[in-house]
């Protein structure tokens, strides 16, 4: 009989190997957080809007228009025209923003940056203005109204009273950010007294801005100058005239500093404040921020103020800096609702509405230059600005065209 045998042990089963990470891990998490960021969407919006507009530009062109007539029978002779027309566009475009090549001298040939950078100053200042407002949850359309109160009242300084240099100039500054910030923060206040909606209210304070300052162009003993029948004021005192930062050679004033110290202003208020803190609590979601104790209705008051004062600035700019002749109804050149566009293509950030200005900025600047050399209407150069809008609005269509990974949920 056959002892039994003893069990044999079952083998040990195997340890399953961790799954390694990959070794572009880290660089594919990297890409993919620029690719879905909403930076890349504001820049492929500009992309997208040159690609119209250089399509409008050969739209425009004698010489396309006439060898697309027999495009089948000689084609090099249409995508030479259409090849021309782009690039002496936007070269003319780079000579009239940046750098003259056709210049003589360097200090000739970076006069159009001067430009850009004094075009820049106050779409700056408003689009901070715009942006700070969005950012507490506020939609700040009243621009050209604040503007022109904020210009009426530095010139109305500038005119009408006498102190030296630079005491002048900065009660002019001061006096036309409080009547545009104060005529920001009735919005602030009717809406958090009342619930009024903002962007209606700021809408029509821009016609009712426009139309006292048009009185007081208009009325003898206000803003209107002596024996005049134009709605124009008399020049600024040389007091109260911002000074010419690189000489009379150059056009750029102390403006475009005042924006920059303006964009520090805010970076710090909205980043490193208790009440940037608030106003981005408010922003993101009144209800719960109320639930935390902060006071929305003060809130939105006191941003509005703010955010009125900077687009204030912008007005004080035109009318001491830019335009110094005097005051006008056209003060505000559009810069109104440019500085809506500025602070949507900088995402309300600081800095990236600072690029955001520079980049209208040469677009004034050069779309003259466009129009002068190229015959290119100088509309193209708006025509680009409202697609910049319309792409930035539609980030889904963006990502779509450039086929960009969708931005991933927090």
């Amino acid at each position: 009989m056959s002892s039994p045998q003893a069990p044999q042990a079952s083998p040990a089963p195997e340890q399953e190997e961790a799954p390694r990470p990959p070794v572009n891990g880290h660089w594919h998490d990297v890409l993919r957080s620029i690719t879905s960021g909403n930076a890349l969407v504001g820049v492929f919006a500009v992309l997208l809007a040159v690609i119209v507009g250089s399509i409008m530009i050969l739209a425009t062109d004698e010489a396309v228009r006439e060898s697309a007539g027999y495009i089948t029978a000689r084609p090099s002779d249409f995508f030479r025209a259409a090849g021309e027309a782009i690039s002496g566009a936007y070269s003319a475009l780079f000579r009239g923003s940046i750098y003259n090549t056709r210049a003589e001298d360097f200090a000739t040939a970076i006069r159009p940056l001067t430009e850009t950078l004094k075009f820049a100053g106050p779409l700056i200042a408003a689009g901070l203005g715009v942006g700070l407002a969005f950012r507490a949850g506020l939609f700040n359309i009243g621009g050209r109204g604040q503007m022109l109160l904020a210009g009426a009242a530095a010139g109305w300084v500038g005119i009408n009273v006498s102190l030296p240099f630079p005491l002048h100039l900065v009660v002019a500054i001061v006096a036309g950010m409080l009547a545009a910030g104060l005529w920001a923060g009735l919005a602030g206040l009717l809406k958090a007294r009342t619930g009024a909606h903002e962007v209606i209210v700021t809408i029509m304070l821009n016609y009712v801005g426009f139309y006292l300052v048009f009185y007081a162009l208009s009325t003898q003993g206000l803003l209107q100058a002596p024996d005049s029948v134009n709605q124009k004021s008399l020049p600024m005192d040389e007091s109260a005239v911002m000074p010419k930062i690189l000489g009379d050679r150059y056009n750029l004033h102390l403006g475009f500093l005042l924006a920059l110290v303006a964009v520090a202003v805010v970076w710090w208020i909205l980043s490193r404040s208790a009440l940037g803190y608030r106003f981005r609590a408010v922003g993101e979601n009144p209800h719960a921020a109320r639930s935390a104790g902060i006071d929305v209705g003060r809130t939105y008051v006191v941003a509005m103020l703010i955010a009125g004062s900077l687009v204030g600035l912008a007005g004080a700019n035109q009318v001491l800096g830019t335009v110094p002749a005097g005051v006008t109804t056209d003060l505000d050149a559009g810069i109104g609702f440019d500085a809506i566009t500025v602070a949507l293509l900088g995402r309300s950030h600081p800095l990236g509405i600072l690029g955001a200005g520079l980049l209208f900025g040469a677009f004034k600047a050069g779309g003259f230059s466009m129009q002068a050399s190229e015959g290119i209407p100088v509309d193209i150069v708006l025509v680009i600005q409202s697609l910049i809008v319309l792409f930035i609005a539609a980030p889904p269509l963006v990502r779509a065209i450039f086929r960009l990974p969708a931005k991933e949920a927090k």
